[in-house]
């Protein structure tokens, strides 16, 4: 059997689709780039559009899973603050990350499920959600990790113009804290 090499589902929102950044300097651009030194010919799929619900991403997700040509050896799921910012009730942002991960699951692809610590404008209005990710993770055997490294937010040379977004180089720091994680699952 021929050697093919592995590829990479990152779905989600904003974060990963690399909102305001050059296609090359996105989450996955990047973590493609970093994983290519030990596995050559890997992909790294970006399925991010800026603006997603977990409800978006479930909704979009059948589609997405039967248009890929291979199975992905792992699936990179960034979703949830847009459910904070939109109130989404906490019920149903929990069924809903669930019902990823069960999507996932049943076509045997391992996940990263990301977190993302709120910054201190929503501070107050994230506080119930901030369980949610690691609990549904636990539930649904996925690997539960911050997609933000300590350092990188609340810093001004880590943001874009905006003051939201993450810039090249806070990026860059996402890919080198979350390749080990990633190196070990695919």
């Amino acid at each position: 059997m021929e050697n093919v090499p592995p590829s990479i589902l990152a779905i989600g929102d904003s974060l990963i689709a690399g909102y305001g950044l050059a296609v090359a300097d996105s989450f996955p651009a990047q973590l493609q780039s970093s994983l290519r030194y030990r596995h050559p010919g890997v992909s790294v799929i970006n399925a991010g559009v800026s603006g997603d619900t977990s409800a978006d991403v479930l909704r979009r997700l059948p589609r997405l899973l039967s248009s890929l040509d291979r199975r992905p050896a792992l699936a990179i799921v960034q979703v949830g603050p847009n459910d904070v910012l939109r109130q989404v009730p906490i019920a149903r942002t929990r069924a809903q990350l669930a019902n990823i991960l069960l999507s996932l699951s049943d076509c045997g692809i391992p996940v990263v499920l990301t977190t993302v610590e709120p910054p201190a404008f929503i501070r107050d209005r994230a506080a119930a959600y901030l369980n949610i990710h690691a609990e549904v993770a636990a539930e649904h055997g996925a690997t539960v990790w911050p997609f933000f490294p300590q350092g990188v937010l609340g810093h001004s040379d880590m943001v874009l113009a905006d003051r939201v977004h993450p810039n090249t180089k806070a990026i860059a720091a996402v890919v080198a804290a979350m390749l080990p994680v990633v190196e070990r699952m695919v």
